[in-house]
């Protein structure tokens, strides 16, 4: 008779644990540069002030080190099976994240409200609840246009952080607001979103754009925007 050979979990730990923050990995996310996976938060967050690898120190991009980043959805089914609970205390952690922010958060703002706690709520972005994060991402450059006579006296500035990762599924609207938000424009003004010169309709999705307007395929699409004052009607 073949004896099984038992294994404990802790024995795995080496291959299922997270070298930023040393828990379990959340959301596997790995460097396809050097192959080093680390939770997806952790990874982000440790990209906002570096390009290394934070385990090989390999510089995994000069400029956008988030277009490096693929999710392992087979790892992470992997750890849910074998250490007991993990998936059911993460989501309620996550739940509870929500719950607690949803109190700090102006009823105004068209941030990330709570949408994890509260899915069968009717907002204004339906299907938004998961963010979207399962979704075919693609890597976006938005670039501050500058004043060409096209749409008048621009007025707004550069972002500071101006490639993003989102889902292709997201709209020129969702952008807008984005955009909105982060440049602080007053409601007075009228922001549009352009690629290749051409001003994109708000319900044109980012996988649309890419597939009939942006001319150098395997780059990060490049999309331009600008806004000028709206006039007052009298």
């Amino acid at each position: 008779m073949t004896s099984h050979r038992k294994h404990l979990v802790r024995d795995l730990n080496h291959f299922i644990t997270c070298y930023i923050c040393k828990g379990y990995l959340i959301k596997p996310t790995t460097v396809t540069e050097c192959l080093h996976t680390c939770c997806k938060s952790c990874i982000v967050q440790h990209f906002e002030d570096s390009n290394d690898c934070p385990k090989c120190g390999i510089q995994v991009h000069e400029t956008n080190p988030l277009e490096m980043l693929r999710l392992d959805n087979t790892l992470e089914e992997v750890i849910f099976k074998l250490v007991p609970g993990l998936r059911e205390k993460e989501q309620q952690q996550e739940i509870e994240f929500w719950r607690r922010n949803k109190v700090k958060e102006s009823p105004d703002e068209d941030g990330p409200i709570c949408k994890k706690a509260r899915v069968d709520e009717d907002d204004d972005v339906k299907g938004d609840g998961d963010y979207h994060r399962s979704d075919p991402q693609i890597a976006i450059c938005l670039d501050c246009l500058r004043n060409n006579g096209q749409m008048g006296e621009n007025i707004v500035k550069g972002l500071m952080k101006k490639f993003i990762r989102c889902s292709t599924r997201v709209t020129v609207g969702t952008i807008k607001k984005f955009l909105s938000l982060k440049l602080k424009l007053p409601s007075s003004y009228e922001l549009d979103v352009l690629c290749n010169g051409e001003i994109m309709g708000k319900d044109h999705t980012m996988e649309f754009i890419y597939m009939t307007r942006w001319r150098l395929r395997g780059e990060n699409a490049v999309m331009e925007y600008g806004a000028i004052r709206s006039r007052v009607r009298s």
